[in-house]
């Protein structure tokens, strides 16, 4: 790609997805199948609205089925799949309109519920199956072809890779993930992203704002509007950087700051993690099971807690167990996460609100409804 963005100063360039070189890949190779012509560029729209156009490589044509690759660029953004091949076999069906597809060599594979696919499903994540199954619809379209297809995203040296990546603690075997839920890899450094969200802030502070309204992330904003009846614009996103976030609100003398999230990444503030990426560490499921411990789960229930893959899963077997063990742990983690959260923002006052996707509000601290009024108030 040619494209780029400017960063600290820095002219970085723009990358794609494995999602994108699936997506084109899969596209080249269904239109090969049905011209039976080679194909060695290709053009796809990804989510984001940027358009590539990707040479085609590596192609190998039969009666019966086409595979070709598509080399990953990650942009100037540290990527361990950058110089990887992205491989799609597709063959025809003859079940109507269906367009099946399934990882090969090197794509992992789901064996731990909670995840984008389910148990057993091949690791391609949903915005990356939808680019695929749109482009290779696409060809059948332009082809008139009514008949169905056989997609195989493979990766050769995909399970080598998978080691340096959480796949392995995921409980994603035998190779990576295919993702991307824009198509692009936009590299940005960690000091940009907080001086983006200083900005926010002080635009908040300079509209006469004295409370603020937080959310990490997309989830966060998305139970604002719909969880909270609160329009997501008057939050601020702090990514990962909760305790940057809340130092410049102490500093830009904000009164308040109350901070909506999902429990995947609020339930580290209990162990004093206010930077939830998690190449600073993971203490989810820990921190869980340690509290569902205290309030009497069994060992052997604290041992199927430590083997989930997400806060989702471990609440289920808390719950599965009765007596509000669920509730008294959350209680906990607002507790402990309140108490860190204080010592970090004093004097300006600090609420929290934890939610799931899955289970709704878990829990939020005592002061949580009096600072989203005041917010709201501000905002009319």
């Amino acid at each position: 790609m040619e494209e780029y963005v400017i960063k600290d100063g820095k002219k970085l360039r723009l990358g794609y997805t494995t999602g994108s070189c699936a997506a084109a890949g899969s596209k080249a190779a269904a239109w090969m199948l049905l011209t039976g012509k080679k194909k060695e560029k290709i053009t796809i729209m990804t989510p984001k609205g940027i358009e590539l156009n990707l040479d085609v490589e590596d192609i190998q044509m039969s009666e019966d089925s086409v595979t070709c690759a598509i080399l990953k660029d990650g942009g100037d953004d540290p990527d361990v799949t950058t110089g990887s091949y992205i491989y799609s076999t597709v063959s025809l069906t003859d079940k109507p309109g269906e367009v099946h597809i399934d990882g090969g060599k090197g794509v992992g594979r789901v064996t731990k519920p909670g995840l984008d696919q389910p148990v057993g499903a091949a690791a391609i994540n949903s915005v990356p199956r939808r680019m695929i199954d749109e482009n290779v619809r696409e060809v059948a379209s332009m082809m008139d072809y009514t008949g169905g297809f056989d997609v195989i995203i493979s990766i050769p040296n995909g399970e080598a890779l998978a080691d340096k990546t959480f796949n392995p603690r995921l409980g994603i075997v035998g190779g990576i993930s295919v993702l991307g839920t824009s198509g692009i890899v936009e590299p940005m450094s960690e000091a940009a992203l907080v001086d983006t969200i200083k900005v926010e802030l002080k635009q908040r502070k300079a509209q006469g704002r004295e409370y603020a309204l937080l959310a990490p992330g997309n989830y966060g904003t998305e139970y604002i509007e719909h969880g909270l009846n609160v329009d997501p614009l008057v939050s601020v996103m702090t990514s990962n950087f909760i305790g940057e976030s809340i130092d410049i609100c102490r500093d830009l003398g904000f009164k308040g700051a109350l901070l909506v999230g999902h429990v995947g990444k609020l339930v580290k503030l209990a162990g004093n993690m206010m930077n939830t990426h998690s190449k600073y560490g993971d203490c989810r499921v820990e921190i869980l099971s340690a509290y569902a411990g205290l309030y009497g789960i069994t060992p052997e229930n604290v041992a199927e807690m430590l083997e989930c893959v997400t806060c989702d899963e471990a609440i289920r077997v808390m719950r599965e167990q009765g007596e509000g063990i669920d509730e008294k742990v959350m209680a906990k983690v607002i507790e402990r996460g309140e108490y860190f959260l204080n010592r970090r923002s004093s004097p300006m006052e600090i609420g929290m609100l934890i939610f799931s996707k899955k289970y709704g509000l878990l829990g939020k601290t005592s002061n949580c409804d009096t600072l989203l009024q005041k917010i709201t108030e501000e905002t009319q």
